[in-house]
């Protein structure tokens, strides 16, 4: 008797498939699916440019009149350009050398970059190309040239005369410091293109604006007047000079050249120099970031999105349709990411809309707001920090959508967790002005608010102080080191998030 063969039962359904590609595709189509869902995402754009209009017209408006233009350098940028200048004609190569005294304010103490040294210019023309070599109270004996290049030398005494020379070859410039005018040391080399045959080569003293804080809860006062500084100058020989010595001031004369007790101002005696002078060298650096307040509207925008990214998670809990789809797709983890990735992605699109409409829309409107509009040009979407801005708001609140879903999967309550993102990223802003600044800085360089210094673009220069106040949205650090903190964040909670889901019931 033979045994018959029993067939085993196969299913007609097609087996599961629960590759990466379908769990984006799956989690895709819920995230699209759900109307309310995508009424947020536009919710997200049209709250960010709202925010970021209103911002750009509730400034007060200036109109200009007739001031003048302000001086640009030779790289284009607006520059403060005004001091007293004793100098004479340098024609091709050659160099100057004079000893220097260290630069005095008013009471005897010098802002630290109060500046007192020999340059070498094009002309007396504010805005003219320049290599010049000096020492500063507070920086030592630098090399600068064309107000944005700076190189630093050795440190040196507040009480002693310090030499300096200077030489061009060609277009270029070689500073050296001495401390007995024997032994020289080489400071740096830098290059001015340009420049004619004929050039001035002489004496120069500036200084920047004092400035004073005064910082207190809910309240921070920045004010400032302009500073005063006096140095001397011996032992001056100019190789290749010609001509007597002229006393000109670059810039608008405050006092006169060469006149006496005024706030610019040049004497001589024995072969012996005292200048004084109350103007600076040195890039602008404007008191708005134009573009940062363009986009000031994605720090309100982030709420429903945050809103949207916990809900995505949450919501499969609360209806417990988080059992299908862990059923259909056993590997957690995975189902975790791929709902990061969609969100990630939803979010990367409407943050790039919405920062591209509010910074077309609200730009234009805030430099013609500004004090002095004349100080703050024009800028293009397609300028390197303007799409690095843009792009990288983009970026931030993908980031943020990542850090809410993941503080969504370990809470499983959606008030907790939308209150606990929005009060990590709204609240330190308004609490800022109550810290002391050290603190203050602390919590923008260590907390996922540290993302928002991506949208900074003025440009930080060594050589230039600048008071840098939390509240004003200044971050102490760089923009993408700011924006790898958020997401370091996103990432650090994503990962805890799929191994608290692995191990605990669904």
């Amino acid at each position: 008797m033979s045994t018959p063969t029993v067939t085993p039962y196969r299913s007609e359904l097609p087996p599961a498939r629960d590759g990466f590609p379908q769990l984006l595709r799956a989690e895709w189509t819920k995230l699209r699916t759900v109307p309310r869902w995508g009424l947020t995402l536009l919710a997200t754009v049209v709250i960010t440019v709202l925010i970021s209009l209103l911002s750009a017209f509730s400034g007060s408006s200036d109109v200009t009149g007739d001031r003048p233009p302000p001086p640009k350098g030779p790289e284009g940028g607006v520059v403060l350009d005004g001091f007293p200048f004793v100098h004479q004609s340098l024609t091709g190569d050659g160099s100057i050398t004079a000893r220097v005294s260290p630069p005095t304010g008013r009471v005897g103490a010098a802002e630290p970059w109060a500046k007192a040294g020999i340059v070498i210019k094009e002309s007396t023309k504010q805005g003219s190309p320049y290599a010049a070599t000096m020492i500063t109270p507070g920086h030592g004996v630098r090399l600068q040239s064309n107000f944005t290049h700076d190189t630093a030398g050795g440190p040196v005494s507040r009480d002693r005369p310090h030499w300096l020379r200077l030489t061009r070859s060609g277009d270029e410039f070689t500073a050296y410091e001495s401390a007995d005018g024997s032994t020289w040391v080489k400071v740096g080399t830098t290059r001015v293109d340009g420049l004619p045959d004929t050039v001035r080569a002489g004496l120069f003293v500036a200084t920047p604006e004092e400035t004073m804080v005064r910082r207190q809860f809910g309240s921070t006062s920045v004010g400032g007047q302009p500073a005063r500084v006096t140095a001397t100058f011996d032992n001056i020989t100019v190789d290749g000079g010609q001509g007597a010595w002229r006393q000109d001031n670059v810039g608008e004369a405050v006092g006169g050249p060469g006149s006496k007790g005024t706030p610019d101002s040049s004497t001589e005696k024995a072969g012996a120099w005292t200048l004084t002078g109350s103007g600076d060298v040195a890039p602008h650096t404007p008191e708005v970031d134009i573009t940062q307040q363009s986009l000031v509207g994605a720090q309100i925008g982030l709420i429903p999105l945050v809103a949207l990214s916990v809900l995505f998670i949450t919501a499969e809990y609360r209806r417990g349709m988080i059992l299908t789809t862990f059923t259909a797709s056993p590997r957690r983890g995975r189902v975790l990411v791929a709902k990061a990735v969609v969100l990630a992605g939803a979010a990367f699109v409407a943050g790039l809309v919405a920062a591209v409409l509010s910074f077309l829309l609200s730009e234009p409107e805030l430099r013609d707001r500004m004090p002095n509009p004349l100080f703050y040009p024009d800028v293009s979407l397609i300028e390197g920090p303007v799409v690095r801005a843009v792009f990288g708001t983009a970026v931030l609140l993908a980031g943020v959508a990542v850090l809410a879903l993941a503080v969504g999967a370990l809470l499983r309550n959606t008030a907790v967790a939308v209150t606990l993102i929005v009060v990590v990223l709204v609240l330190p802003v308004v609490l800022l002005s109550g810290l002391p600044i050290g603190a203050a800085q602390w919590v923008m360089k260590l907390t996922p608010l540290a993302g928002f210094a991506v949208q900074r673009t003025l440009p930080v220069y060594e050589h230039v102080d600048s008071v840098c106040l939390p509240e004003n949205g200044c971050y102490p650090q760089g923009p993408w080191a700011g924006l790898t903190v958020l997401c370091a964040w996103a990432v650090v909670v994503l990962g805890l998030a799929v191994w608290r889901l692995r191990g605990r019931d669904a």
